[in-house]
């Protein structure tokens, strides 16, 4: 049976993220990590902060704290919020550890060693409003390619391509606004990315199975031509450049965060007896490595991580999925970190419990193109499928199961045509989940667990155990046995998208979440739990929400 190595996105160190970096990658990531889980797989499911770069540096500045100890007390804030949102990590790393530091040197002395690393005379932007050296992220000016007034000299988040500084019209500090930037000459290493051009090509286009939004930016990546890249910096804090005449620079962040995906597994293998990295990262066909991330980083890792792995000639892992995902938007416009505009996850579990911003997320995952989140289409979800829907379902079912039958679940001698038909249609909306499950297909997920709680309580209904017991007690037994067992049934299905509901469920019923393999057969899923065990109905699992409960939610103070 495969493995599966899963990595989401590193998140920036630099502040609490909003929910926009949720459900592009590490909200995406975790759902597949728990369904693999369930189905009987091994998985090793990474991530960790990124903690290098320009922003790092000013956001230390800013707090008056050294960088070092600025990032320390960040990372601690962001585990605290991913490990509440419920993200299963088995390591939550920081790219600015040792591990990280003597990987990135490491595939750095293999790729000079190979001619892939080339010295080179650049100008570089400097202001004189700033006396310094302004970073590619620091440079704005207008896209030479598409007209977007607000391109950074190292991406144009509008188009994607990749830009250096003085690529850009009317360039001007991102720091101060000052327009007196000027380019002066300094000397800095390159990574001959074009030299990887046909390589790439030929491994991208055996990736049948990648997203077309991945697809489509790797191959107009390539059908435009490779640039070489810059992967040195003049800043103080990141890794430092392991070759002569380069002290006091650092590498590109760029450069070295994927490598944090590497570092990770490192850390974890060796935080515990009996682990091994390299059957992971090394390891053959029984490994299978998927990437999620949002689509501005699909040539970071789709191009730029890729070369430096295949340049070192190490034999590392590359990936055999990436999932990329298009932008979750707010009201109409973007979620903005600088401008603390949109709902941040710290401020969000302070308002509902995960649970419920996970299943809106996810139901609605920007895939085919960018979603927006409003706070009426949110509220009206949440309580129309949590609330309406699946806590219905727990609460009916197991209220009048206790009341009636004593809070144990009864025998089902009387089990008839209709729970047949019922055991096939679960059989199959089972299967068609899993399906959805493997392809990512995350949305189509979500609506087929959407499907099964809808089926539940359909059963539920049209069977009206109440009114039957009033005549026949035994059959009353049957479909109460049957609905308990349905309850089951919709905590396993939703576990990946809502792990403390659907597991407060399942302990409910004398169940361990973590232990309760995958659903495969209908009619074996309906008798699961044996007549005799007791059960206790749970608490409210989702209280109706009220739009005006999280009418302050979008007015977040900076941190």
């Amino acid at each position: 049976m495969a493995k599966f190595l899963i990595t989401s996105a590193l998140p920036y160190v630099n502040g609490v993220k909003h929910l926009g970096n949720l459900a592009g990658s590490l909200l995406p990531a975790d759902i597949h990590a728990r369904f693999r889980r369930q189905t009987g797989h091994e998985v090793l499911f990474l991530c960790g902060t990124d903690e290098h770069g320009t922003p790092t540096e000013l956001a230390a500045q800013a707090a008056g704290l050294p960088v070092a100890e600025y990032c320390l007390c960040q990372h601690a804030i962001q585990a605290d919020i991913y490990r509440r949102f419920g993200l299963s990590f088995d390591h939550f790393s920081r790219t600015s550890g040792d591990a990280n530091r003597l990987l990135t040197q490491e595939l750095f002395r293999h790729l000079d060693a190979a001619g892939y690393i080339e010295p080179r005379i650049i100008r570089q932007a400097y202001s004189s409003t700033d006396k310094r050296f302004l970073p590619d992220r620091y440079v704005v000016g207008t896209c030479p390619h598409c007209g977007n007034p607000n391109a950074r000299g190292d991406q144009c988040e509008n188009c994607t391509r990749l830009l250096d500084p003085d690529d850009l019209v009317s360039p001007r500090s991102a720091i101060s606004g000052a327009t007196d930037v000027e380019f002066r000459e300094t000397r800095h290493l390159f990574l001959k990315l074009s030299a990887f051009e046909g390589r790439l090509r030929r491994w991208i286009e055996t990736r049948r199975d990648w997203p077309a939004l991945v697809h489509s930016i790797a191959l107009k990546w390539l059908d435009e031509g490779l640039k070489d890249r810059c992967i040195t910096r003049d800043l103080t804090w990141g890794v430092p450049v392991p070759k002569p005449g380069f002290e006091g620079k650092v590498f590109y962040v760029w450069f070295d965060a994927p490598i944090g995906y590497i570092a990770a597994a490192v850390e974890w293998s060796a935080a515990a007896s009996g682990r091994d990295w390299r059957a992971w990262w090394q390891g053959g066909d029984d490994v299978r490595y998927v990437q999620f991330l949002a689509k501005d980083n699909v040539p970071f890792h789709a191009i730029s991580f890729p070369a430096t792995i295949l340049g070192s000639g190490l034999p590392l892992k590359l990936p055999d999925v990436i999932k990329g995902f298009n932008w979750l938007t707010f009201e109409g416009g973007k979620f903005s970190t600088s401008g603390q505009r949109g709902i941040f996850t710290d401020t969000a579990l302070a308002l509902l419990p995960a649970d419920s911003w996970r299943w809106w997320l996810a139901a609605n995952a920007p895939e085919n193109g960018d979603a927006d989140f409003t706070i009426e289409r949110f509220v009206d979800g949440v309580n129309k499928d949590l609330a309406d829907t699946f806590g219905n379902l727990v609460n009916r079912c197991l209220a009048f199961a206790a009341a009636r039958f004593d809070s144990t679940v009864p025998e089902a001698r009387d089990a008839g045509a209709a729970e047949d038909k019922l055991a096939v249609e679960l059989g199959t909306r089972l299967e068609r989940l899993r399906g959805h499950h493997e392809a990512l297909a995350l949305r189509k997920a979500a609506e087929e667990v959407r499907s099964i709680w809808r089926l539940a309580n359909a059963y539920l209904a049209d069977a009206a155990p109440w009114t039957v017991i009033k005549e026949d007690r035994g059959r009353a037994a049957a479909i109460v046995s049957t609905a308990v067992n349905l309850v089951r049934v919709a905590a396993v299905a939703g576990w990946p998208f809502i792990p403390s509901a659907a597991a407060e469920v399942l302990r409910s019923l004398g169940e361990d979440a973590e232990l309760v393999p995958w659903l495969e057969d209908g009619k074996e899923a309906l008798s699961a739990i044996p007549a005799g065990r007791r059960f206790r109905v749970p608490s409210l699992l989702f209280p109706k929400v009220a739009a005006g409960d999280l009418a302050t939610a979008a007015c977040r103070p900076p941190a």
